[in-house]
């Protein structure tokens, strides 16, 4: 996944030893206030604070001293005094010390420490037989309802006027023809915005548009191009092999290269955000995205136009894409629709997905979700990092996730973009199987391929023909499985990152304690005992 367009690129963190952290306001959370390493509420500074006052100097006295020692004297009074008044003011309050906001955060300085010395009394923070008790009774929620499709498509018109109901037949990708306008005929990518923001991708479209027109298709005296979408989607999730996978795929002749890896056209860029913390910029139009898969299409259509049978094995050519936001990021809505009453996204992706292409192929790539954390951390963390710091991160986002959960739904909890912002680390992201719940209220589980990053690295082969199978393609020769094999792979741990070591024994047991009521579920639900990472 490209930096530039994670939740760490979007929302920067940066580290000091004292550090400002933002905790997530929702609704209700005025109820229960949050508690972190230091919660104020509970010095009892008002009672405790004792100030002895020397004696009062006489009005003789006064006389003998300079003006100016006098109006010192005064001033320094008065600042004694507004420093006792902030002091009892605070510890006054009843509630949180926090105005609660969807959208804003006031910050609550957390000093660092050394996590080793710090784990005895944050376990009297979190009581973590009571929480995973508390996730357990809640993972047993009923299914969401899905959208009506006609809600779908007046979410998004100008989606669903582009993409056709039905794809052509006889051709194993979803392409359809559409006409082709003589306005664009100098350079049908000019107004591309995926183009115009890098120069790599230009360079890709400027080799696409030396030939496009030999590509196009005559009928009734107008010209069509043909369109094509992902056959299939690699969805998620970050740190998890999704770029090392996506990247042996292309090595079969039947997998066709596409502009870019990760386009986030789905949950972030059609809407008009590149990165959250820029705000709300151009909508990248569906045409745009449509683009990226223009390489695919020209061969297709070169074989359409060679072959009047339409037999051609090069008929079952395939593309995809695989931006690991897709299987969870559905934070637009909160930034477009902050206004609503719903606690959960009206839409997820896949709604969309589902009704442009019911069809499509999912593949889900997981990991130990401990060890995505920390992975996950190191990649997108820029400086200042250690395990000690990361211990400290995971013990602010489990509170901060606790006391959400006390108050809301664990859907609700999970998709809660201000609850998401404010943790220090991407907790919630190793929740896999609320993700892919949902994901099944609208594909079959059939259409849905989910595989372990551990298997993948152990057993590469087999992993990797699992999938093609799974994507109906043809057997490989003995050359390109020779390639396919010593591929090095993708976005490796850098050796800065490498040298750090493993995160803190106390940091793994914690966090293998708050994902097991996850992974239970997610084991039980896809039938396989490797998906409680109890091994691992």
């Amino acid at each position: 996944m490209t930096l530039s367009d994670c939740k760490y690129g979007s929302n920067t963190q940066t580290d000091h030893s004292h550090r400002l952290h933002s905790l997530p306001m929702a609704e209700n959370y005025e109820k229960r206030p949050i508690r972190t390493f230091f919660d104020f509420r509970h010095t009892n500074v008002s009672e405790n604070l004792v100030v002895k006052w020397g004696p009062l100097l006489s009005l003789t006295q006064l006389r003998s001293v300079s003006k100016v020692k006098v109006v010192s004297f005064l001033m320094g009074l008065t600042l004694t005094f507004l420093v006792m008044a902030s002091y009892i003011l605070a510890s006054d309050k009843k509630g949180s010390l926090f105005t609660p906001s969807p959208d804003h955060f006031r910050p609550v300085v957390v000093l660092n420490s050394t996590a080793a010395d710090e784990v005895s009394s944050e376990k009297k923070l979190i009581d973590m037989k009571s929480l995973v008790k508390n996730i357990s009774s809640k993972l047993e929620y009923t299914p969401r309802k899905v959208p009506d499709k006609k809600d779908v498509i007046e979410t998004d018109s100008r989606l669903f006027s582009v993409i056709p109901r039905r794809f052509l037949p006889g051709i194993k990708s979803p392409c359809w023809y559409e006409e082709f306008s003589s306005e664009l005929s100098t350079d049908p990518y000019k107004r591309n915005l995926f183009t115009l923001r890098s120069k790599s991708f230009k360079t890709v479209f400027d080799h696409l548009k030396t030939n496009f027109h030999q590509h196009l298709h005559h009928r009734d005296s107008k010209l069509f191009r043909l369109r094509c979408l992902p056959f299939f989607y690699i969805i998620g999730q970050p740190k998890c092999g999704t770029t090392d996978l996506f990247g042996r795929l292309l090595l079969h002749p039947e997998v066709k290269f596409n502009t870019m890896k990760e386009p986030h056209w789905w949950t972030r860029k059609r809407f008009g955000y590149i990165r959250f913390k820029d705000g709300l910029q151009e909508s990248f139009p569906v045409e745009d995205y449509l683009d990226l898969f223009d390489l695919a299409a020209q061969n297709i259509q070169k074989e359409i136009s060679g072959n009047s049978s339409g037999d051609h094995y090069t008929l079952q050519l395939i593309t995809g894409e695989a931006s690991a936001s897709t299987m969870w990021d559905n934070q637009a809505w909160s930034y477009l629709h902050g206004d609503r009453e719903e606690t959960d996204p009206p839409f997820l992706v896949q709604d969309f997905i589902h009704t442009v292409q019911p069809g499509a192929k999912i593949i889900i790539m997981l990991r130990d979700p401990v060890e995505r954390l920390y992975s996950d951390y190191l990649y997108f963390k820029m400086a200042n990092k250690s395990a000690e710091d990361f211990h400290q991160k995971v013990i602010e986002s489990v509170q901060l996730f606790q006391s959400c959960l006390s108050e809301r739904s664990l859907r609700s909890c999970v998709y809660n973009t201000s609850l998401f912002n404010a943790m220090p680390v991407r907790l919630s992201l190793g929740m896999y199987i609320i993700f892919l719940l949902d994901w099944l209220t609208v594909f079959d589980r059939e259409q849905i391929l989910v595989l372990r990053l551990e298997d993948y690295a152990a057993n590469l082969n087999v992993t990797i023909k699992k999938v093609f199978d799974f994507l109906s393609v043809g057997p490989l020769s003995e050359q390109v499985e020779v390639a396919l094999t010593k591929r090095p792979m993708s976005n490796t741990r850098r050796a800065a990152d490498r040298n750090l070591g493993p995160m803190l024994p106390a940091t793994r047991d914690f966090l293998r304690e708050f994902h097991q009521p996850f992974n239970h579920k997610l084991a039980s639900v896809l039938d396989n005992k490797a998906f409680l990472w109890s091994n691992t």
